[in-house]
């Protein structure tokens, strides 16, 4: 599967703001955007007032880079999100937030969501029982996925229960950190997500294509 193999760091550069990318080390002083919050590149000091143009495309590759999706991976998440009923918007961020990666991360099994994507791909996820090594899974509602038996004592979750509650969980999923188990208990809205995007800029800039 094409991912993303550059530095994760120049994308928070770019986009001006911590993306949280690199999990605790985003949190300490040596983060480089403490040390050089403008954008990577010779003229990155100096770039000129943006756009109303450029302000869509930015908030688009932002949230694009936050949850780890490539472009045409998103660009389908928005067709979807625009074929349901309800805000177009709300739709994608709450299609987004329901990826099987994102759902380990925001439980606190993972520093970050590269670091959840690996441990779903390694297949060390059940979800209903049934082992799931995909990313993208979409959960839904009534959903139980825990670490299975096998993996309990890997290093990654030794460390999860040393150190559940140290993340803010949020409000629609349930987690049990002794038994390194989530529970979906309904489908994120927007109130719920915490992602720093304006999904409305998103829906401006596809409305355009």
């Amino acid at each position: 599967m094409a991912r993303y193999t550059g530095a994760d760091c120049k994308l928070c550069r770019r986009e001006k703001m911590k993306l949280y990318l690199k999990g605790s080390k985003c949190e300490g002083p040596k983060c480089p955007i403490e040390i050089r919050p403008y954008p990577p590149g010779e003229h990155g000091r100096g770039r000129p007032k943006e756009s109303e143009h450029m302000l869509q495309l930015r908030e688009k590759q932002k949230a694009r880079r936050i949850y780890g999706v490539l472009e045409a991976q998103f660009v389908n998440y928005y067709k979807e999100a625009n074929r349901r009923t309800g805000k177009t918007g709300d739709n994608l961020l709450s299609l987004l937030e329901r990826r099987l990666d994102n759902v380990v991360y925001r439980a606190g099994f993972a520093k970050s969501r590269d670091m959840a994507r690996q441990l779903v791909k390694h297949g060390h996820f059940l979800v209903n029982g049934k082992k799931v090594d995909i990313p993208s899974y979409r959960v839904s509602e009534r959903d139980i996925i825990e670490v299975r038996p096998k993996s309990l004592e890997d290093t990654p979750f030794v460390v999860a229960r040393a150190e559940a509650g140290d993340s803010r969980v949020p409000a629609w999923i349930e987690v049990v950190p002794d038994r390194m188990r989530i529970l979906v208990h309904s489908l994120p809205v927007r109130q719920h997500i915490d992602a720093p995007v304006q999904e409305q800029l998103i829906v401006e800039w596809y409305a355009k294509r």
